[in-house]
């Protein structure tokens, strides 16, 4: 075989070889991704020979909290302001930096304890480079949106009035996003009211959340009724709803409803339903309980 026979071969097998990695890595937990994940990420995403499918996939990943860091927050950067990439791609980069985002704004960056996702310097620059690009109103949309929807993650004060120009443009797609944005800045409980009335599916399951985020008292009775009525709540709303519910109220009548749900033959919902009840915090107060009482938690089996 001649050299440039070998060589193609050998680019080949490294190809196959990283396309067999992030398919193994995008089916299993995060939690149990090898220490080598993120370097797999960084060498799809800056390999402009790799297919699009696999670029896009990998920027999905790379956004996961288990292995974003400096590095792969700079890569994703250079792809979302490259006009040269796609806009799905660029898309997926935007989206990706939002969890890093709103890890490191909960962050103190002076804990030897805590050990935010991105330096204090990388943090401060992506907020820069997503507040330079959303200004910028010849992207396309669909890039210019998932800017926005990753750089509310922590929020700015140029976020609201973004929020407030997006809702009252009268596009569908800006008013999604803007919906989105109000679960994370605050003062738009009024707007997040009047979207729960939105026949547009979508638009209500992020109103949902955005009620849930601030715990809207006036957006109860809806809330509460979607998840009664969990038969007929489409899924997507459903699944909203219920992480929603228990964050509006603890009640008896709440928390049951939530258990009951726990038992149902749907994995999400029923993993959605035990990740409510155990963020109330009912299952540590029913434990305490129940080691002084056998019968205290009643419902809880």
């Amino acid at each position: 075989m001649s050299a440039s026979k070998k060589q193609r071969s050998r680019g080949a097998t490294k190809v196959r070889s990283k396309q067999m990695d992030l398919k193994m890595l995008e089916t299993t937990p995060p939690w149990e991704w090898p220490d080598n994940a993120a370097a797999i990420f960084q060498a799809i995403l800056t390999d402009r020979e790799a297919s699009a499918v696999d670029r896009v996939l990998a920027a999905e990943l790379a956004g996961d909290y288990v292995v974003i860091n400096d590095q792969l927050a700079e890569t994703l950067m250079g792809i979302l302001g490259s006009t040269g990439e796609s806009a799905l791609l660029r898309s997926h980069a935007a989206i990706s930096l939002g969890p890093a985002l709103e890890g490191a704004d909960t962050a103190d960056f002076d804990d030897p304890f805590d050990d935010p996702p991105l330096s204090e310097e990388m943090f401060q620059k992506i907020q820069r480079f997503l507040h330079m690009l959303y200004q910028q109103e010849d992207i396309p949309k669909q890039v210019r949106r998932s800017i926005f929807e990753a750089s509310v993650r922590a929020h700015q004060d140029w976020h609201a009035d973004a929020i407030r120009e997006a809702y009252a443009s009268g596009d569908r797609d800006w008013t999604l996003t803007a919906v989105f944005g109000m679960a994370h800045v605050p003062g738009f409980e009024a707007e997040i009211l009047e979207s729960l009335k939105t026949s547009d599916p979508e638009t209500h399951v992020r109103a949902v959340k955005a009620a849930g985020n601030w715990s809207l008292e006036a957006a109860w009775p809806h809330v509460f009724a979607l998840v009664e009525n969990a038969g007929v709540t489409p899924k997507p709303l459903l699944l909203a709803a219920i992480g929603a519910v228990a964050s509006l109220r603890r009640d008896t009548a709440t928390l049951e409803l939530l258990h009951d749900l726990v038992d149902s033959e749907d994995e999400d919902i029923s993993d959605a339903a035990d990740e409510a009840l155990s963020m109330a915090g009912v299952f540590d107060e029913f434990e305490e309980d129940d080691s002084e009482d056998d019968d205290a938690s009643g419902w809880i089996n």
